[in-house]
């Protein structure tokens, strides 16, 4: 079997705008990446789908689902949505025995999903705490009892945040995605309800990328920046 890496997203734009890169890169090395997109962010990720007169929630949803899907195809992943809402957003006991039940199966060698913080948007960090929730539970053996299953809880990787200064967002890892850039940002133009995003977001590439040769004394253009969750493990420091 091949590798895995799981991303848990609040909105469809998340995980394009803040893991888009790293998730192409996996794909692209053959790692079998995995969105768990928990709202179609139809409420309060979609200023422009709401600009036009007499548009309804439903179309709205369809529209960011589609956004979505064919971003996900982009990226080289697969999909799985929800349909928690949002603003706020409201996982249900379902969707928590779901997603335990795609950690067991997937056994994904990392874990990425939003910041623990962010004063601007509540679903952010209530799609942390789900993500870490489910992470917790998938580890106990008497949930679901099964000793022909082994599981190891995966590191997890928090995303850059829209204002990552208010949020309390350390940029730990930097990660080169030279290799894919041109691949995330076609993603980009896939997003048309956030239009407003996309020379944001190529700013935030440049600007990682240059820390990222800093700290290394390596070319990197592009970089994604995150933050892990729990320490790492090592016999040896260099």
């Amino acid at each position: 079997m091949s590798k895995a890496g799981l991303v848990i997203t609040a909105h469809p734009g998340d995980f394009v705008w803040r893991a888009g890169g790293a998730i192409a890169l996996h794909a692209k090395h053959g790692y079998h990446m995995k969105i768990v997109c928990m709202a179609f962010g139809e409420r309060g990720e979609s200023q422009f789908a709401w600009k036009e007169a007499g548009v309804k929630m439903e179309d709205v949803k369809a529209q960011r689902r589609d956004e979505a899907q064919r971003a996900a195809d982009s990226l080289g992943a697969e999909i799985e949505f929800f349909d928690a809402g949002d603003y706020p957003l409201h996982p249900t006991e379902a969707m928590l025995d779901r997603t335990i039940d795609i950690f067991r199966e997937l056994k994904p060698e990392f874990v990425l999903t939003h910041s623990l913080e962010d004063p601007y948007n509540v679903d952010h960090p209530e799609a942390t705490r789900f993500a870490q929730e489910a992470r917790i539970i998938a580890q106990a053996a008497g949930h679901k009892p099964d000793h022909t299953r082994s599981y190891s809880a995966p590191p997890v990787f928090l995303f850059e945040p829209h204002q990552p200064e208010m949020c309390n967002f350390k940029p730990q890892v930097i990660l080169n995605i030279d290799e894919v850039w041109e691949i995330k940002r076609k993603t980009f133009e896939i997003l048309a309800a956030q239009k407003h995003l996309w020379a944001y977001y190529e700013r935030v590439a440049l600007q990682r990328g240059v820390q990222g040769g800093r700290n290394t004394g390596k070319p990197m253009t592009y970089g994604e920046a995150y933050q892990r969750l729990f320490p790492m493990a090592v016999d040896r420091l260099g």
